[in-house]
């Protein structure tokens, strides 16, 4: 009896060819924006003691969403969930040896144990780019600047997504004044986290589970109401100030629900979604002043955002924004007429590769249409043919497949015609 093939783990994916362009599509253009505004590459570990996370992250990161393991000394790891404490614990490791400001970025593999749906999984590639070494609002302005920027490279513009702003100094004034302090102020920030994902009676009944009293609660929906409350914080009108010398304010709107579930933001924290709220946030971050220090570090500000490659793939194609880029590595393909010329189609091969073509051979002789039906099938756009006649004359016969068009040319010319 035949077995049926083994299927990958719930909440992965496999990036088959076309998958995979898609992906590299989209580091490039990540890529690309961290480069123009002067970051630098990084990458961490995989897997990182569970009390890196249990510090800063919050008890549901932990408990509730991190794949734990225990290696053989009864040490309890975690895959990663996300990569800003191993930033922080990275930074703390070299605080003396550091350039300030530090610009650095990454783009990796992360796991969350969560409910695979729409717009989640379980394994995730996620863009993580941040700024540490000072706590002017200018830092914040440039983070959001990015998203924005980021956003106009990958196609997005008009309105089709936006960056939502707040400030956790500014939500903290509002609920010590309506008396929620020390760790009822966790709670409340909980609470208005669930805001968006839940209808208002449950968010009511939310609250009071959370053991805050009707008045509280109609309280902070005042608050949370309120569009124009950024104008009583000096860091967020200087903050939309600035975003218009960088040519971003038109992308980036205040929004007092956005608080940013993690428990180490101090200060801006922002949020970005489609334009139809159709998805979950493409992208989240904020100012988080004190997260080195809690890894054993002195103190160091930072800001810096997290985008997943899921949501954000899921919006491009919902605009028509995402690319089917053509997964084929090679430039052209060089067929092989016959057994005894295959030793003259790889040299040619060679030839091709020394001088900056991306050359592929196709392993075996074959009848030529063959051969080149499958260079079309995988998008190779040339394919190159050397027959005795070809070799007699010191010259191979290129043809560009996208037109058909066939050209007898010296090696050379032929590499130049294909640049």
């Amino acid at each position: 009896m035949k077995r049926a093939p083994i299927q990958p783990v719930k909440g992965t994916r496999d990036f088959y060819p076309e998958a995979m362009a898609q992906r590299v599509w989209l580091y490039e253009r990540i890529r690309a924006v961290a480069r123009r505004f002067g970051y630098q590459e990084y990458e961490g570990p995989i897997l990182e003691p569970i009390a890196l996370y249990a510090a800063k992250s919050g008890d549901e990161l932990v408990k509730d969403q991190a794949f734990v393991l225990t290696d053989r000394g009864g040490e309890e790891l975690a895959m990663r969930p996300e990569l800003t404490p191993t930033l922080a614990r990275m930074v703390a490791q070299r605080q003396a040896q550091l350039p300030r400001p530090i610009r650095w970025w990454s783009f990796g593999p992360f796991w969350r144990y969560e409910r695979p749906q729409k717009g989640r999984t379980r394994e995730f590639f996620q863009w993580n780019i941040d700024l540490l070494g000072t706590d002017d609002p200018r830092a914040d302005a440039e983070l959001v600047a990015i998203a924005v920027h980021f956003f106009r490279e990958a196609g997005l513009a008009g309105g089709e997504a936006i960056v939502q702003l707040n400030n956790r100094r500014l939500m903290d004034e509002r609920l010590a004044a309506s008396g929620i302090d020390g760790d009822a102020k966790k709670l409340a920030y909980r609470l208005i986290d669930k805001r968006e994902k839940l209808d208002p009676g449950a968010w009511r009944e939310y609250g009071s589970s959370l053991g805050f009293q009707a008045d509280q609660i109609a309280g902070l929906n005042g608050v949370l109401e309120n569009k124009d409350l950024w104008k009583d914080s000096e860091e967020l009108t200087q903050l939309f100030d600035l975003l218009s010398a960088y040519d971003a304010a038109d992308m980036a709107i205040y929004e007092p629900s956005v608080v940013r579930g993690l428990d180490y933001y101090t200060g801006t924290v922002f949020e970005a979604r489609d334009r139809d709220g159709e998805f979950r946030a493409i992208l989240g971050g904020g100012r988080y002043d004190n997260l080195v220090a809690d890894v054993g570090g002195d103190p160091v500000p930072g800001v810096g955002f997290a985008m997943g490659d899921v949501v954000i793939s899921l919006v491009l194609g919902k605009y028509l924004r995402l690319p089917s880029p053509r997964p084929a590595p090679a430039r052209v393909l060089v067929t092989v007429f016959s057994p005894e010329m295959a030793g003259d189609s790889i040299r040619l091969a060679m030839r091709l590769r020394a001088s900056g073509i991306d050359t592929e051979v196709y392993p075996e002789p074959a009848k030529m249409a063959k051969q080149v039906r499958y260079a079309d099938q995988i998008g190779i756009p040339y394919a190159i043919v050397l027959g005795p006649d070809e070799k007699a004359g010191g010259v191979v016969a290129l043809k560009e497949l996208a037109t058909g068009e066939q050209v007898v040319a010296t090696i050379d010319e032929a590499a130049e015609r294909m640049r």
